[in-house]
């Protein structure tokens, strides 16, 4: 079965062809990155209005660069939530659209979900139960995958998520926005050892996280200081050590705890090499298998959503024409 995958939940248009939810045809993505630098910041009126310009251009070009038609498509995915609700209108909007007008069924997709699943694409042998860990600008989550929809959450953070954690601190150090490449390319040329950043204590038996208190040292450390590239280098990099510590350290913890010996990784902030780096290392010490997806698919895309969507399908999950944006979506 051939299925489309539409991805609207933030800033990026994504429409993704992918064959029997395991083989990717295509994967297009239109970004309105470019309009929110100035503002430090996803404005949701600005990425409603780009999904509405470029939806219909962004999934012609996905079937074009799979090489099909329309008629060809079995069955349409589409996020359903968490997300902007205007964003995520549009896409919905446009995928009960194309499902009605083609006889087609849709599925809405858990956003969360898809991008655990993505590091499944190309691993259809894989088994459960798995650890999932989310990483991105709006979630830092540990959840157990038991199944195809199984989901059980075990932490989370308390207050900003990672990503949003890293474009705090590059605005704090005037690195600009997004923050997470801007902190990793900074952190290239600084000593991670230069500040000492380290995450408040939770609890022994809590997998929650919490990157609010660093990023509030970081904001202490600089008042008042003339900041110079060398010195803007050293705290990006104890920042990324210090937040990429925390998250490694909580994945291995829950994945010995509960018996797991697989870790799928997925969210935008799976991009991080050091973050990529460190928990291959630790899983590779502790007997875990520790799955990436490729690059491209850690970020919002069209393609996850069509995998997930076609496992759910084939769970037996449908969704009518009252299907609707759930912008606080659950694990």
């Amino acid at each position: 079965m051939l299925v489309l995958g539409i991805e609207t939940s933030c800033d990026e248009t994504g429409a993704g062809v992918v064959k029997d939810g395991n083989e990717v045809l295509s994967d297009t993505v239109a970004s309105s990155l470019e309009f929110h630098k100035r503002y430090g910041g996803v404005v949701p009126e600005i990425a409603t209005r780009y999904h509405l310009e470029v939806i219909d251009y962004v999934v012609k070009d996905s079937l074009k660069s799979a090489g099909v038609t329309l008629k060809d498509i079995g069955l349409v995915a589409v996020t359903q939530g968490p997300g902007l609700v205007g964003a995520l209108l549009v896409g919905i909007s446009f995928a009960k659209s194309l499902g009605y007008s083609l006889g087609i069924p849709v599925v809405g997709v858990n956003h969360l979900w898809a991008h655990i699943y993505s590091g499944l694409i190309g691993r259809p042998k894989a088994k459960f139960p798995l650890m999932g860990l989310v990483v991105s600008g709006g979630h830092t989550s540990l959840v157990l995958c038991e199944g195809i929809g199984k989901f059980k959450l075990l932490g989370q953070t308390r207050d900003d998520a990672i990503g949003e954690a890293f474009d705090k601190v590059a605005k704090i150090l005037g690195l600009g926005y997004p923050g997470g490449p801007a902190i990793e390319k900074a952190a290239l040329r600084g000593d991670p050892e230069a500040v000492r950043l380290t995450p408040p204590y939770m609890g022994d038996d809590s997998y929650d996280f919490s990157f609010s208190g660093m990023k509030t040292a970081v904001l202490y450390h600089v008042k008042g200081r003339k900041l110079t590239a060398g010195m803007k280098a050293d705290v990006a990099a104890s920042f990324q050590k210090a937040a990429v510590a925390a998250v490694v350290e909580k994945a291995v913890s829950a994945c010995a705890s509960k018996g797991i010996g697989s870790l799928i990784v997925g969210g935008g902030v799976s991009a991080n090499k050091l973050l990529r780096e460190e928990l291959t290392r630790a899983g590779a010490k502790n007997g875990i298998e520790v799955i990436f997806p490729p690059v491209r698919l850690s970020l919002d895309n069209g393609a996850m959503i069509a995998s997930t969507g076609y496992l759910l399908y084939k769970k037996g999950k449908r969704s009518g024409l009252a299907l609707t944006a759930e912008p606080n979506l659950g694990i």
